[in-house]
């Protein structure tokens, strides 16, 4: 690996003259990654289990993708949605036959929810009925409808007023969200893993109950996707896995494995809805991000990885779980296919800076959750190696505190 010509302070110096100081970073400029592994402008190396915050679902620089970008950028980089392009036409088709529906692009999670919430409310309007319902400790995104649909109090500080018509209830709590329901609502919205809110994952008895209510009430179900989709848990949409199919699904994250994209998927009798001149994404569908996708899912095909995903996925499990019988700071592990939380006793983000130094890169959510969002090819390798460290910086903690 070489060394980049620019040391991370010159890029932090110029970042602090020009960019908008509105993100906690690292002081370490990374400028080349390959597989699970990514590097410094000093040439160190880093283990990655959150690379690209799940975007990289792939990892970093696969090749597949990589080559069908380069061919792409030859032909067309951008054209408007006032024309018809193949990549658009390949992978809506490569989603859906493996899924539901027709497609809409857009270019990030937060867009498709405000598409989905769009298009739900577009659904239901001669019905006079527009209430979202959504769970607390969920997150759909920063723009203004998709934080107002996430029932977080922190996300809302400083911005309100919000938007109207979102009614706010218990994850896994059917009950509780029967009794939220009123006669205006169209529609419920909630993540089959909730990601930033800790790694709480739905009970399969609950999202059949809730599939069941939304069918005896004529509500709408929407899957926010954006972190369980393309694999991430072992079958190539969160609904399959859980057999209970939404009316609606977004898409983001590792749907391009790293190139900026969002999808609305609806079935065939909600997404005549979405009519023309009622919604658009002017990048949405661009060709570089189609090939991009259409390559993402010739890899997890033809390499295998939703089978890899469910392997690593226990091996994860296995060792999460004996460590927990050894350190009683460990108060739940949480995982489903590539998605792995370790819930603490106390804060996690000091773990987090101990696990860098040692060379290995991972989140903190919720608190005192440790995120772990592995690309679907990490090895068995590569797994031990991150979860050795891991182990490593936790039970220096556990014997400090």
């Amino acid at each position: 690996m070489n060394v980049a010509a620019r040391s991370s302070h010159d890029t932090i110096e110029k970042f602090n003259q020009f960019v908008i100081p509105n993100y906690r970073r690292y002081p370490i400029s990374l400028v080349h990654g390959e597989g699970s592994y990514v590097w410094d402008a000093e040439g160190n190396r880093y283990l990655d289990f959150f690379p690209g915050w799940g975007c990289n679902i792939l990892g970093y620089s696969p090749p597949r993708v990589v080559r069908a970008i380069q061919e792409q950028v030859e032909h067309l980089i951008h054209v408007p949605n006032t024309w018809f392009t193949e990549p658009q036409g390949d992978f809506a088709e490569a989603l859906c036959t493996r899924g539901f529906g027709k497609a809409f692009f857009c270019n990030s999670g937060a867009e498709a929810n405000e598409g989905a919430i769009k298009l739900a409310r577009l659904h239901c309007s001669s019905q006079g009925r527009y209430k979202i319902v959504t769970c607390l400790n969920g997150f759909h995104g920063r723009t203004y409808a998709a934080v107002t649909a996430t029932a977080q109090p922190k996300y809302h500080e400083g911005i309100q007023p919000l938007l109207p018509g979102f009614l706010y209830t218990r994850f896994n709590d059917l009950e509780a969200l029967e009794k939220v329901i009123d006669a205006e609502t169209c529609a419920i919205l909630l993540e089959p893993v909730q990601g930033e809110g800790g790694v709480n994952i739905a009970d399969a008895d609950y999202l059949r109950g809730v599939r069941q209510l939304c069918d005896e009430r004529e509500l709408l179900l929407i899957f926010d996707e954006v972190q369980t989709g393309m694999g991430r848990l072992g079958s190539w949409f969160a609904y399959q896995h859980f057999g209970v199919q939404p009316d609606i699904m977004t898409l983001a994250k590792g749907l391009c494995a790293g190139v900026a994209c969002g999808a609305i998927i609806a079935t065939e009798g909600v997404a005549p809805s979405l009519r023309p001149g009622m919604h658009a994404s002017t990048f949405g569908g661009n060709p570089l991000a189609m090939a991009a996708g259409l390559a993402t899912v010739q890899t997890i095909e033809a390499d295998g990885l939703l089978d890899n995903c469910s392997r690593m996925s226990g091996r994860f499990a296995q060792s999460f779980l004996q460590l927990q019988k050894e350190l009683p700071i460990i108060r739940e592990v949480r995982v489903s296919g590539l998605m792995v939380g370790v819930d603490l006793t106390c804060p996690a983000t000091p773990a987090v800076a101990s696990c860098m130094e040692r060379g290995l890169l991972v989140n903190a959510t919720h608190d005192t959750v440790l995120r772990l969002l592995p690309p679907l090819n990490i090895t068995a390798e590569q797994v031990d190696e991150g979860c050795d460290i891991i182990a490593e910086v936790l039970r220096q903690i556990a014997t400090s505190g």
